[in-house]
């Protein structure tokens, strides 16, 4: 019954709090007017709020963040030295569609999250049942499409399976 009227306590301070302070004002008026908003809101929108996630194995999750903040680094000088290098040989960028076995939503927006923050790819495009992205790639590595899902799936799919889908890989770290 709690969790029903005041599903999101925190966000209901907070939206009570903002409301006060943008309004400059407590008397009583603005008071009950943080209340009903801090009260409703949180409750009208509760079905729209993702579903909790479970990290169901911590060392891979610390391993795969150690992973993107090097692939960040290295990703960013490739991309200058490409940049740089450009009259000797162009980018070969390439869309890739990169097939998927993440289903958790929350698995996928941390693949959304790592793939727009490691320079040189984009996420351009969801399948509607979630089996491929389509990937925007700056410059496709040596051994072409292949080598690139191979080694994007090997990298980031699998150990974000292992961490939310609790299925373990046979060769995830």
């Amino acid at each position: 019954m709690m969790r029903r009227l005041l599903p999101a306590p925190l966000l209901s301070c907070v939206l009570a709090a903002c409301w006060l302070a943008l309004t400059r004002s407590v008397d009583a008026a603005q008071v009950l007017l943080a209340l009903i908003f801090a009260l409703a809101l949180p409750a009208m929108f509760a079905p729209l709020r993702p579903s909790r996630a479970r990290v169901a194995h911590l060392p891979t999750l610390l391993l795969l963040m150690a992973r993107v903040a090097g692939d960040v680094v290295s990703s960013n000088l490739a991309v200058l030295r490409s940049l740089l290098l450009q009259r000797r040989r162009p980018p070969r960028s390439a869309f890739v569609l990169v097939p998927l076995e993440l289903r958790d939503p929350s698995a996928l927006a941390a693949l959304a999250l790592i793939t727009a923050i490691v320079p040189g790819t984009v996420w351009c495009e969801l399948a509607r049942d979630c089996s491929a992205l389509l990937l925007h790639v700056w410059d496709l590595p040596e051994g072409g499409e292949a080598a690139l899902i191979a080694q994007y799936k090997t990298r980031y799919e699998r150990p974000l399976q292992r961490i939310f889908e609790s299925r373990p890989k046979e060769d995830t770290p």
